[in-house]
């Protein structure tokens, strides 16, 4: 028979052992927020690379890089690690630019370049838009509020004559 310590021992240790449990069993309760780090990248920013293209050109497009070569500026690393809060998924990009003489040569990573990469910016075409142009949306007036003889919302100060000059003090209660 097991006596009333060895049960209270028991009927503990059960109780230890589900409540430590219980932190992996109602984990998704957590709310766990997203982390970003590094440079996000558009693929459409990375299209836009160019080989022989300038560093400032190459900075304007995608940003600063995150890290840069101590002793030899010619390498640029963009790295962008982002982290769910939910399933705790990782997604790990990486893209590698390579200089010489200060002009853009190579890229390495994650990102697919665009076909005109090879071709410098001056011989190639600028990328353009194949969509038509747009009207921009104007909103909807009442046809009441257009009439030349509406009431306007705030009431001017007319002059007396027209040799009158504004002083500034009109509209401060007289006697002051």
């Amino acid at each position: 028979m097991i006596n009333k310590k060895q049960s209270l021992t028991l009927l503990g240790a059960v109780a230890l052992s589900v409540s430590l449990s219980a932190c992996s069993v109602f984990d998704w309760l957590i709310y766990k927020p997203d982390i970003a780090q590094g440079n996000y990248m558009e693929l459409q920013q990375v299209e836009k690379l160019r080989v022989e293209m300038t560093k400032e050109q190459a900075e304007y497009i995608l940003g600063r890089p995150v890290l840069r070569d101590s002793f030899a500026d010619n390498v640029w690393y963009y790295v962008y690690h982002f982290k769910s809060g939910r399933d705790a998924s990782i997604t790990h990009k990486e893209l590698i630019l390579f200089f010489e003489d200060d002009l853009l040569v190579k890229v390495e990573g994650d990102y697919k370049l665009s076909e005109d990469f090879d071709t410098p910016l001056e011989s190639g075409a600028l990328p353009s838009i194949s969509s038509p142009s747009v009207e921009p949306l104007l909103p909807e007036q009442d046809p009441a509020s257009i009439r030349r003889d509406a009431k306007p919302l705030v009431e001017e100060n007319r002059l007396e004559k027209e040799n009158d000059v504004p002083t500034g003090n009109e509209n401060m209660p007289k006697g002051e």
